[in-house]
């Protein structure tokens, strides 16, 4: 071997060496460095919330009004019982009601489902197949989104609460031709008057003696 290959040989060798005691620290230098870099984590889906039962509906119990235009909308809804609270529904202009509605909100184990019909004055069914089915889809815990999967109208039905005394309900129709329509009509609480008599005050029916 010639002494400028033995030479080289030499040199190669001692350059190994260096790099190969050198990459630890420099593996331990990038170690320490990335510690004291804060820790990246990956965003996790968002918190669900507990699937919606009868009791998240238990606000509605009472009478309602709102208006549509020119016309008055009333509502009744009975409180939870049996896994059923039943409502009513009446839309009269002026001195004549247009439309009366009879609908139920439902709890069983797949679910909360929405069953509403409509009918005449005279209680003339408007759906001749049966009443409509919307299910539950999805709820915030302030919006709750029904979804009817089959035929009928509307295809869907909002209910939002705005507060202990107020809430919107809002229907989509969508019909075979043309665009989609929407209802909104915002409810507000009917509340009982205070009673006539009251602690202390003489019945109407008592005489008023004078001094």
């Amino acid at each position: 071997m010639k002494a400028r290959d033995f030479l080289y040989l030499i040199l190669a060798a001692w350059i190994f060496a260096q790099t190969s005691t050198s990459l630890p620290a420099q593996e331990q230098t990038r170690s320490e460095a990335s510690s004291d870099r804060p820790t990246e984590t990956t965003p996790g889906p968002p918190t669900q919330i507990s699937k919606p039962t009868l009791a998240d509906f238990s606000w509605l119990t009472g009478r309602w009004q709102g208006t549509w235009g020119p016309r008055t909308a009333q509502q009744t809804w009975s409180a939870s019982k049996a896994g059923a609270m039943v409502g009513t529904f009446q839309l009269a202009q002026g001195d004549k009601t247009l439309v009366v509605e009879l609908f139920t909100l439902i709890e069983d184990a797949s679910g909360i489902k929405l069953y509403l019909r409509h009918f005449t004055p005279s209680l003339t069914a408007w759906e001749k197949s049966g009443p409509i089915t919307l299910y539950l889809e999805s709820s915030d815990g302030r919006s709750f989104f029904f979804t009817n999967l089959v035929d009928g109208e509307p295809k869907r039905e909002v209910i939002t609460q705005v507060d202990a005394d107020t809430y919107i309900a809002r229907s989509e129709i969508v019909p075979e031709k043309g665009d989609a329509q929407a209802t909104e009509i915002t409810y507000h609480r009917v509340l009982e008057g205070p009673s006539t008599k009251r602690r202390g005050s003489k019945s109407a029916s008592q005489p008023n003696h004078q001094p």
